[in-house]
């Protein structure tokens, strides 16, 4: 199936499917002489694992990764790095796509008319992004940027940013920075825990220390860049930078980003989130990301089977009363992996650069 490769200077490919017997991802692009263990990464995988504690969570599953080329003695080699992730909840069912009831709110159907073959793809997908964001960070943080993602609001719970605190961020079980906003949104949890349904919520991401002008005026604008990565993940229906959509309802005077010299050129406010013209203008890219509830919860649903009889679907293995939490790391291993395609391409687009790479 075409559409499963991301990137052009780094690029990743994964592989998953449902009912299959594992998860993987071929990373090309990796520069030799980084650093990096399976520990490395395993640590990032753990980020996408609940807690045991979590009601919300009705699917506890491990992902353990195992580095099949790209690596010697804990040192990469300049060749693709493959890997492959176990995971735990995984069932293999077989003849399960013999006769089904389509699932509401999936893409059962649309991919049965596509592929033939219906459940073509799964959430799990998400374990692969998230390995290959361990890699991506991992070279990232050798030139000074870092990522702050956290869970900004999950159905009507919002944090107060004077309230956020990275220490309760640490603890918190739904990756909330305000702790009143997590223990009001674990209530609310564990109220449709109860009920058998679902909720969505929003990722908040922070990315501080990259540097001005990544990114292209055209077609592969930094944001436009960044909003197809993270648009890409399941359950994510909307992206924005800055101020937003709350942005449409302004006027210029009060939006428009100032200027001024302080050790250079710097921005007097960032209500773009550290994007203009298509291009990062040094100060911080601010993103959100707005997850819709999944649509697989454990009330009745009206649906047909592949027979085209009307049925009535109940999950009796549903899903997570949220992803949201879970979800923090995929955003971020996404922006991740794009930051780094672009500034990868950004080598080569000046002559300058070239010339002293080569000279």
């Amino acid at each position: 199936m075409a559409g499963a490769t991301f990137g052009k200077n780094f690029s990743i490919t994964s592989w998953v499917e449902t009912g299959g017997n594992g998860i993987g991802v071929v990373i090309d692009g990796v520069p030799a002489g980084l650093e990096l263990g399976e520990n490395d990464i395993q640590a990032y995988m753990n980020r996408r694992r609940p807690t045991a504690a979590c009601l919300f969570a009705r699917r506890h599953e491990n992902d353990f990764v195992t580095v099949n080329s790209g690596l010697q003695n804990g040192i990469t080699n300049g060749t693709p790095l493959s890997m492959t992730i176990i995971n735990s909840a995984i069932k293999y069912r077989p003849g399960e796509e013999e006769r089904f009831i389509y699932r509401p709110g999936t893409g059962d159907a649309a991919y049965e008319v596509k592929y033939g073959i219906a459940r073509r793809v799964t959430d799990r997908d998400n374990a692969a992004r998230t390995a290959a964001g361990a890699v991506a960070t991992a070279i990232l943080e050798k030139l000074g940027i870092s990522f702050c993602s956290y869970v900004r609001s999950i159905g009507p719970v919002s944090i107060k940013y004077g309230n956020c605190s990275l220490d309760v961020l640490k603890t918190s079980p739904v990756n909330m920075p305000d702790a009143e906003a997590s223990e009001r949104a674990v209530e609310y949890l564990k109220e449709l825990s109860a009920e058998k349904n679902t909720a969505g919520g929003v990722v908040e991401l922070i990315i501080s220390g990259v540097p001005a002008g990544v990114g292209s005026a055209f077609f592969d604008k930094l944001d436009a860049r960044l909003a197809a990565a993270v648009m890409s993940i399941d359950l994510v229906r909307g992206v924005e930078f800055g101020d937003g959509f709350a942005i449409a309802g302004q006027q210029g005077s009060s939006v428009s980003d100032g200027f001024a010299i302080e050790s250079g050129v710097v921005k007097t406010s960032n209500h773009s989130g550290g994007v203009l013209g298509g291009v990062s203008d040094g100060s911080e890219i601010i993103l959100r990301a707005a997850f819709a509830p999944s649509p697989l919860t454990g009330l009745k649903m009206s649906s047909i089977d592949s027979d085209g009889s009307p049925a009535e679907l109940e999950l009796a293995d549903a899903a997570e009363t949220t992803t949201v939490p879970r979800s923090v790391v995929v955003v971020e291993s996404m922006a991740a992996v794009t930051i780094l395609d672009l500034l990868f391409e950004n080598m080569h687009s000046k002559l300058d650069g070239i010339v002293d790479f080569y000279k």
